[in-house]
């Protein structure tokens, strides 16, 4: 079986989903992999390091994805008027396509997935069970946006992290403030950390509050019976009532003004980032201070956040709000995400028939899969298309 790589082509997009490291092992699974030609140029792999692991490299998106039963990617790949290549048409009827396909920024997506009968499976949405975490592309891609989220704002900062004594003087470290403590902001924590910062933190999550101070920083937030139950099975924050946003919005309002640094990385599966940091909490920001925006894809934990765009406000105050978090670090994320795919792919193979076996009624399978056979099957999918049609 044929399982094809495509060059990235989404703006900001360097990561590449394979490494040479797992060309090695898939092609020791007894599939023949195609690497469409440059495919590694953002992630710093050569077609070279490619052709040495065993991948045939191809010169086209057409030429990789000729009779491929499998196709990885890092993002959906690109449909009709989407780009200056169709990707998406080009891939074989009955194709497995595995990668995290963006499906709440277009559920449309899905509809076409099974119009041409693609059996497509979006990593995004891998439940959050033990025997998942070594494939959960969302983990290992936010601990690496957590980890460069600081080191942005250290190079944006016009002053240290940790405090230096010196003849001169005294420099008082930065006060750094980390919203959201799922994988991203666990991370951003024990980096700011490392680098000498005061660190202090906020999540709506009960179990957030013992794993900041697990990490030496400082527990802040509203404490209530809500919070109790402010956690998914899946372990994903819930959208908490108007009265507790009005309470932590004036919590936020007296920490917020006191910091050096915000570090927002606050998401709800599925939903719009919610609004955590106002423009006057901003305007009471010192100047020279800096907000780092991680959740800037879904619209921002900040009010002035602008997506893609790095804001200099009226009293100073820098926003970063790149997008692709994750993509700004591509080595790395490459390795972790790429090590990813392969362990899902692994974990349903048939060695004998040497293809993937995903079986309906597997727990991760039906996470995932979107369509099968020509039809959307995840239930948060298939009734949308039904209505939609």
């Amino acid at each position: 079986m044929r399982l094809a790589v495509l060059k990235e082509r989404r703006p900001g997009e360097a990561r590449v989903a394979v490494t040479p490291e797992t060309v090695k092992k898939l092609t020791g699974l007894g599939l023949t992999v195609a690497v469409e030609t440059g495919a590694g140029e953002g992630a710093s792999i050569p077609d070279a390091e490619f052709a040495a692991a065993g991948a045939e490299i191809a010169p086209d998106p057409a030429a990789a994805l000729a009779g491929a039963g499998i196709v990885f990617c890092v993002r959906a790949p690109l449909g009709p008027g989407e780009g200056d290549v169709d990707q998406l048409s080009a891939i074989p009827h009955g194709a497995l396509l595995v990668g995290t396909l963006n499906v709440w920024e277009d559920p449309g997506r899905v509809k076409a997935y099974a119009e041409r009968g693609i059996d497509a499976c979006a990593m995004e949405l891998l439940p959050r069970i033990t025997r998942a975490q070594s494939m959960d592309v969302l983990s290992s891609q936010a601990n690496l946006a957590g980890y460069r989220a600081v080191i942005e704002a250290a190079m944006e900062y016009g002053r240290s992290f940790p405090m230096m004594m010196t003849a001169a003087g005294t420099v008082a470290p930065a006060s750094v403030f980390v919203i959201g403590a799922g994988v991203a902001g666990l991370q951003a924590i024990a980096t700011a950390r490392r680098l000498g910062a005061r660190v202090s933190a906020t999540d709506v999550r009960p179990a957030a509050k013992e794993e900041i101070r697990s990490l030496g920083a400082t527990f802040v937030g509203v404490e209530t019976e809500e919070t109790r139950t402010a956690q998914t099975a899946g372990g994903y924050a819930k959208e908490m009532s108007e009265e507790f946003r009005r309470r932590q919005a004036e919590l936020m309002a007296e920490t917020v003004k006191k910091q050096d640094i915000l570090i927002c990385t606050a998401l709800t599966m599925g939903r719009t980032a919610p609004k955590i940091i106002s423009a006057e909490m901003v305007a009471a920001m010192k100047p020279g201070s800096v907000i780092v925006d991680i959740a800037a894809d879904a619209g921002g934990n900040c009010a002035l956040t602008k997506p893609g765009e790095r804001v200099v406000t009226p009293n100073g105050v820098s926003i970063l709000g790149w997008r692709n978090w994750p993509g700004r670090i591509p080595v790395a994320a490459s390795a972790l995400y790429a090590r990813n795919l392969l362990t899902f792919l692994t974990a349903f193979w048939d060695k004998e028939a040497k293809r993937p076996n995903l079986k309906p009624e597997d727990e991760i399978v039906q996470g995932v899969a979107l369509t099968r056979g020509g039809a959307v099957v995840h239930p948060q999918f298939a009734d949308k298309t039904a209505a939609a049609a």
